[in-house]
């Protein structure tokens, strides 16, 4: 008996995997909040999160994905199937994108928002993980610039993975209905397999 009990439990677990699908994207980073405090991925264990990197001298990618990010945590929390969701930006400037001007630009959107920077290192570590582009294009004449970078939004699981991912063409209400689409499935495989 349990020996098949395990054998049912191997299986699903690999159903699980498969629906949910295995990306080599996400990781671990380590990076510093709006408030100047030590923020890692660790500390997104066991949330739903839709993580974006952008930078906060953006004319107008980041604010229009920004504002549809929110918009989308709202319409999922509204929804009593969703399970909570915390939203995240990272930036990709840390040359411009201090804690103040992370913190300064996050609450323009909202207040649920977590803002992140750290050090050039860090910040490449974090895009590392996620497969992000970004290059710093040339600088006018008052030293301003404008940073090109990967425009997507990720959608990741309690357990830190990627489960999926939202383009520029997406709407907020795609979004939602991606991220709660994505809860039901987790929670279905992980009671399925004994884990809720």
């Amino acid at each position: 008996m349990l020996y098949l009990k395990e054998e049912k439990m191997k299986k699903l677990e690999k159903q699980r995997k498969k629906a949910l699908g295995e990306a080599s994207i996400g990781g671990k980073f380590e990076l510093v909040d709006q408030n100047g405090k030590k923020f890692t991925s660790s500390d997104l264990e066991g949330k739903w999160v839709l993580l974006y990197f952008g930078f906060t001298h953006c004319p107008d990618i980041c604010p229009d994905e920004l504002e549809k990010l929110c918009k989308a945590v709202d319409i999922i929390s509204a929804n009593k199937e969703a399970d909570p969701i915390q939203s995240v930006f990272i930036t990709v400037d840390p040359e411009r994108d201090d804690v103040k001007a992370v913190r300064e630009y996050i609450a323009e959107f909202s207040p649920k928002l977590i803002g992140l920077t750290g050090t050039q290192e860090q910040v490449n570590q974090a895009t590392r993980s996620y497969r992000v582009y970004y290059s710093a294009g040339p600088r006018d004449h008052e030293n301003d610039y404008i940073v090109d970078h990967t425009i997507i939004t990720y959608l990741i699981d309690p357990d830190g993975k990627l489960v999926d991912y939202y383009g520029q063409t997406k709407t907020a209400e795609d979004v939602a209905t991606g991220a709660i689409n994505s809860m039901k499935k987790y929670r279905s495989l992980n009671r399925r397999l004994g884990f809720l």
